[in-house]
């Protein structure tokens, strides 16, 4: 089969509205609570402002060292503007960090860690368990496009991007076999991610919800 994806039980339409409306408001004022993400935990610590911390520096984030087998094309430009390009980035790195933890069979694997906090880090221990106990890992090409990045005035942002999972498989570990399908309209999928910048002023990501087969993101 194509690769899975993470399982994510809440309406992508909901969380994506709460999405949105946390990275784009304009108010000085700290959000009101009808704009939290549905689900959030609430007793996280207030975000730092999107300015407030230097990103962390190359020697602190973990190495990513992924097999040649598997690949990766961000078909996304830069914005030109640091706080957006800056989100871009680490949701790069998360997309990698996650591949980077089944194939290492690590469901609680640094990397991902460094680049996820609550609810989503929960979750993407447990899609890697999956992985472990199905003794399979991922490989081949991935492409990502159709970026959309939003930041709000309280270090929240929220990054909508499409996956081609066309020429991406899972692979048996025992023997190497690979299980290649035909591509079809559920290989293209659409995700949206809340993030917030954390004390290390890194973009980590908090939510994500998933839509296989959008239409957004055919080609």
């Amino acid at each position: 089969m194509n690769r899975r994806i993470l399982p994510m039980a809440a309406s992508a339409l909901t969380v994506t509205a709460a999405l949105m409306l946390s990275a784009c408001s304009s108010n000085d004022e700290k959000p009101k609570d009808s704009g939290k993400i549905a689900g959030a935990d609430q007793s996280d610590k207030a975000s730092p402002s999107a300015t407030a911390s230097a990103s962390a520096t190359a020697s602190d984030r973990p190495k990513i060292e992924l097999p040649a087998d598997l690949s990766y094309t961000f078909d996304w430009q830069k914005t030109g503007d640091p706080a957006k390009d800056a989100v871009l980035s680490d949701g790069e790195q998360l997309i990698k960090a996650i591949d980077y933890a089944i194939v290492k069979q690590d469901p609680l694997q640094a990397a991902y860690r460094f680049y996820t906090e609550g609810e989503l880090s929960a979750s993407t221990q447990r899609y890697v368990e999956d992985y472990v106990k199905a003794k399979s890992r991922v490989t081949g090409s991935y492409r990502y496009y159709n970026a959309t990045v939003s930041v709000g005035d309280h270090g929240t942002a929220a990054l909508s991007y499409c996956q081609d999972q066309g020429k991406a498989y899972d692979m048996a570990i025992p023997t190497g076999k690979v299980d290649k399908t035909p591509a079809t309209k559920n290989s293209y999928v659409l995700y949206h991610t809340a993030l917030r910048k954390n004390d290390g002023g890194v973009w980590v990501t908090t939510k994500m919800v998933s839509d296989r087969g959008n239409a957004k993101c055919q080609p």
